[in-house]
């Protein structure tokens, strides 16, 4: 009987599963570099607000508390956006008649709040808790980024599960001391490493990783 496949067919065959197994694979990396993009979890990507309002200015150049415009960040699970009132404490005098600052002035006036756009929007199957974690020593710039030098907020980091499950897993990596959580110019010793297991000890940080944590 006479061969039905010539000999190359035995290498085109390996070829091509070869080259489906590549393409497969490339195409799941693929996807999951594409899923971590700026493009899926808008990190790095700048909102349109009523008022263009600097951290930078106010941060860095004012010196200006976090906790001033966000009160409840110690004791609540949201750091709370400051009403109108709290930016005219200084602007009833500090650029008071700046055409810029109308719409502030015009909240302020009208009793009307300002409709600011969420940078840091956790999808709603997500319970976040900012006390614990700042009362655990996680610094706001940590998940923030350098607020200090953004003149429009942004957000620095993914906020996917696999950024707060890293830290979860691994607290020692980023816990700081509770004096510094909202320094903006703090910058982890060289001995992290020791200090980090030292404060999860003190602060008596577990590494909760269970579904449940987050998603109730």
């Amino acid at each position: 009987m006479s061969q039905i496949f010539k000999r190359s067919a035995n290498t085109l065959s390996k070829v091509s599963i070869v080259a489906i197994v590549v393409l497969l694979g490339g195409g799941i990396g693929l996807v999951m570099e594409l899923g971590r993009s700026s493009w899926v979890t808008n990190a790095h990507v700048t909102r349109e607000q009523p008022i263009q309002f600097s951290h930078e200015r106010h941060v860095a150049g004012n010196g200006i508390d976090c906790r001033y415009c966000h009160t409840s960040v110690e004791d609540s699970r949201f750091a709370g956006i400051p009403p109108t009132k709290t930016c005219m404490n200084c602007h009833s005098q500090i650029f008071a008649n700046s055409a810029f600052l109308e719409p502030v002035r015009a909240s302020f006036r009208n009793n009307t709040p300002l409709q600011w756009t969420r940078v840091h929007d956790l999808p709603d199957f997500a319970f976040f808790d900012h006390s614990i974690h700042v009362n655990k020593g996680v610094g706001c710039t940590t998940c923030h980024g350098p607020v200090d030098t953004m003149p429009l907020m942004y957000q620095e980091k993914s906020l996917q599960m696999e950024w707060c499950l890293d830290c979860h897993r691994n607290p020692e990596q980023y816990v700081r001391p509770r004096d510094a959580v909202f320094r903006v110019d703090y910058v982890p010793p060289s001995d992290q490493a020791e200090l980090g297991k030292r404060l999860v000890a003190e602060y008596q940080i577990q590494k909760l990783t269970s579904c449940s944590t987050c998603h109730r």
